[in-house]
């Protein structure tokens, strides 16, 4: 019989460790839950293996699609689930998803199921992943699963995409702005300071202005604002990190012209995919639902499901609920009324899921031109401003001269 050892948090909250023997993992998993041991690591005495540091590597969700894909092609050419996890492993180039699977594999070598080795790694597989597969394993259809589930992921992907590409273009523009601003008047504009006060110029007010600001930015009063702005931008995102902070904030972001309409179809199209996937993967809609709001990625639209999920709980329609919370538009409940009462939620879902992933893909385009010429013009009216100021002194004292020479 193997020896294994194992490390955990006993009930009064003392860290424990120590060796026993027992037929599988999953066995002395279970005699030590029985003790009230919240275990934390157990491996094979001789062949160790930790769980590792997530800081110092992450998995990609593209990197986590192509494995579930391959997986799922494995698992339908009826190669051993362990053999499989086993060459996958061996064929990551990611060092930390590499050990993951290595762990997943020597768990599921060692007795236990697919989904209860994975639900150890939840920063990788989360809730709807290991549910999705745990479905998967109790209905034999594994493979059909793992197929919905890099179908899901890699959708999943596109959209982040679509998204990430609407931000970035902006916050570069603007960030190039804002260096070319501080360069403009720390460093530029004290040059022409200096030639105007020897030359004994008479300053317009936009030149007055623009010293002015030159000045506060090259003193002390510009090193605090700096200091308040990033620790405003730390203080907020220490807030978002709080239920309160987050449900206020999504809630603010939710109300934003265009932008929240755009975030407000990317939760949808989360929501419907996501809960379509569960449904036809065979997963009870009550478990659905509650995974679908730990998803979700927006307080609000998590709160309007849970809300939803008790209603539904309490023996309600999903329908009624949904409408209730004035989150969700129109169009979506009334499909999703469809699919009730034709008994073909999962493919309504899917269907409302593609609709508003290529709305999200038209929006982020329609966004991205008319914000660059938007862009254009505020640097233009910016850094031209600040150029322009400096030189109608020069330009005063030009006339002059050709006045006084004539």
């Amino acid at each position: 019989m193997p020896v294994y050892t194992y490390t955990g948090v006993n009930r009064a909250g003392a860290k424990v460790s120590g060796e026993r023997s027992a037929t599988t993992k999953s066995e002395l998993q279970n005699a030590l839950r029985r003790e009230q041991i919240n275990v934390s690591k157990v491996s094979e005495k001789g062949k160790e293996f930790s769980i590792p540091s997530f800081g110092g590597g992450k998995v990609k969700s593209k990197e986590l699609a192509v494995f579930t894909r391959q997986f799922s092609v494995m698992i339908d050419a009826g190669l051993p689930l362990v053999q499989c996890l086993e060459i996958l492993a061996q064929q990551q180039e990611n060092k930390t998803f590499q050990k993951i699977l290595t762990g997943v594999r020597s768990s599921v070598e060692g007795g236990a199921t697919l989904s209860s080795s994975m639900r150890q790694y939840e920063k990788v597989f989360d809730p709807l992943y290991y549910n999705m597969v745990e479905a998967g394993e109790t209905g034999g259809i594994l493979d059909t699963i793992l197929q919905r589930l890099s179908t899901y992921i890699e959708k999943n992907v596109k959209l982040k995409r679509a998204v990430t590409s609407a931000m970035i273009y902006p916050a570069a523009v603007m960030g190039i702005a804002a260096g070319v601003i501080a360069l403009l008047l720390w460093k530029v504009v004290p040059i022409f300071v200096t030639l105007f006060a020897g030359l004994g110029a008479a300053l317009p007010l936009p030149t007055r202005i623009v010293i002015g600001l030159s000045n506060f930015v090259g003193s002390i009063y510009g090193f605090l604002v700096v200091v308040f702005v990033v620790g405003g931008a730390f203080a907020l995102k220490m807030w978002y990190g709080t239920p309160q902070g987050k449900l206020a904030i999504d809630s603010a972001l939710l109300k934003i012209p265009i932008i929240g309409m755009l975030l407000r179809k990317i939760a949808v199209a989360r929501f419907t995919r996501t809960l379509g996937t569960l449904i036809s993967s065979g997963v009870p809609i009550l478990e659905g639902l509650d995974i679908t709001a730990k998803t979700s990625g927006n307080a609000v639209v998590e709160r309007a499901i849970q809300k939803t999920r008790k209603a539904v709980e309490a023996g309600r329609s999903l329908v009624d609920p949904l409408k209730e919370t004035e989150v969700f538009p129109g169009m979506v409940t009334q499909m999703i009324a469809v699919g009730e009462q034709t008994g073909a939620m999962d493919a309504m879902l899917q269907k409302i899921a593609d609709f508003y992933e290529d709305e999200v893909d038209a929006a982020v385009k329609d966004l991205l031109t008319l914000m660059e010429p938007v862009m254009i013009m505020f640097l233009g009216i910016v850094v031209g401003g600040i150029v322009i100021s400096m030189y109608l002194p020069l330009f005063s004292l030009i006339g002059k001269l050709a006045t006084g020479g004539g």
